[in-house]
């Protein structure tokens, strides 16, 4: 689901290209966006992917099953546009007629910019400092709302 219709109930015809991009990811890295989470960061498939191709290991995001069967160029191109399909901002993503044209290698491809949904959830030393300045309400994590009348 993309992000606009998630938190405003929008649809477009970009819509369809986010949905198209996770298939995209999902087959190339033969893992559910909804049930993965990054071991290392708890992001989902997007996020991993993401983190991947920022760091120039993208192919890592590829299935070990079907590795030895395709070209690392081919790959990379479907995870790219993967990542092309999936940014936060609808116009920011390809039409689904440039993104026939990108898979088919008759068009050039941008570099893909945030994808939706994305949050980084790395912890680096600037969060770590800044978060021992907060002092928890609640020593168990619970917090518990009632609501009473006037």
């Amino acid at each position: 689901m993309p992000p606009e219709y998630a938190a405003r109930g929008h649809f477009s015809v970009k819509s369809d290209v986010f949905s198209y991009g996770v298939i995209v990811l999902e087959i190339v890295s033969g893992k559910k966006n909804r049930e993965f989470s990054d071991p290392e960061t708890n992001n989902n498939l997007l996020g991993h992917a993401w983190r991947l191709w920022t760091e120039e290991r993208a192919l890592e995001l590829l299935d070990e099953l079907i590795g030895e069967q395709c070209l690392e160029s081919e790959v990379a191109r479907c995870i790219q546009v993967g990542l092309l399909c999936v940014q936060q901002r609808p116009n920011d993503r390809p039409d689904m007629s440039s993104v026939v044209l990108m898979l088919n290698g008759e068009k050039s491809l941008p570099k893909p910019k945030v994808p939706g949904f994305y949050t980084e959830s790395d912890v680096t030393t600037e969060t770590n400092s800044s978060s021992e300045n907060h002092t928890l309400c609640s020593v168990n994590e619970l917090s518990i709302t009632m609501i009473d009348a006037r």
